[in-house]
């Protein structure tokens, strides 16, 4: 029961953890510029994401610009493209593998596959963690460094957006998760490496007399 109901508080961080990359992948609050200038009527707020560019203006008109080409983008952004939507994939996939896999449920077949299938449903979380950890942190780490960088100016420097932070948080839930699933799976394989099944010995005594015994039906 006990892991059942860690199973059960796993499943419930990676669908956090799924609805939060997914949400930091399509939000466009990866950087925010905030540019209130000489009055704060004409204030705008910039916004770029790994999809979109929007600008909000202060008398409440919202634009966004789509970002078609691929080339022209950054490295870190078109590395952080493909590796939150691998992770976006891979936490989905999570998701029905350890479905099957959860001893509170009644799919999966006999205790083996469905331990199976929660060691592989926790292994999706964890590299769906480890995916969309690598993008955010080395997002993080380009706005740091050009926000410190003395040539640029003021107006062209950002901060990290809610979009960020989204997404360290889901990649924490999903390595939780993970490991959750993982460790779970593997407290019923110690228990029967450490307390192998009780095989029955015979006594010398047995065996000498079965050993008489089989002598004298031959004589």
């Amino acid at each position: 029961m006990v892991s059942a109901s860690l199973q059960s508080f796993a499943f419930i961080l990676a669908l956090f953890g799924v609805f939060g990359d997914i949400a930091a992948t399509l939000l466009p609050h990866w950087k925010v510029n905030a540019d209130v200038g000489s009055n704060i009527i004409t204030a705008i707020t910039q916004m770029q994401g790994l999809w979109m560019d929007c600008t909000w203006y202060s008398t409440g008109m919202f634009s966004c610009t789509l970002k078609y080409s691929i080339l022209s983008l950054p490295v870190y952004v078109q590395a952080a493209r493909t590796t939150m939507v691998l992770s976006c994939i891979l936490s989905a996939f999570g998701i029905c593998i350890a479905t099957v896999g959860m001893k509170c449920t009644r799919l999966g077949g006999d205790t083996d596959s469905k331990n199976n299938a929660c060691f592989a449903g926790g292994i999706c979380f964890i590299l769906a963690g480890i995916f969309g950890l690598v993008p955010t942190c080395w997002y993080t780490r380009e706005i740091i460094s050009s926000f410190l960088d003395q040539t640029i100016p003021e107006s062209s420097k950002h901060e990290p957006g809610g979009a960020v932070y989204t997404g360290f948080i889901s990649a924490g839930l999903l390595l939780i998760a993970g490991v959750i699933f993982c460790s779970s799976c593997f407290k019923r394989q110690q228990g029967a490496w450490i307390y192998p099944p009780k095989q029955h010995h015979f006594s010398s005594t047995e065996q000498e007399s079965n050993a008489g015994y089989s002598l004298k039906d031959y004589v």
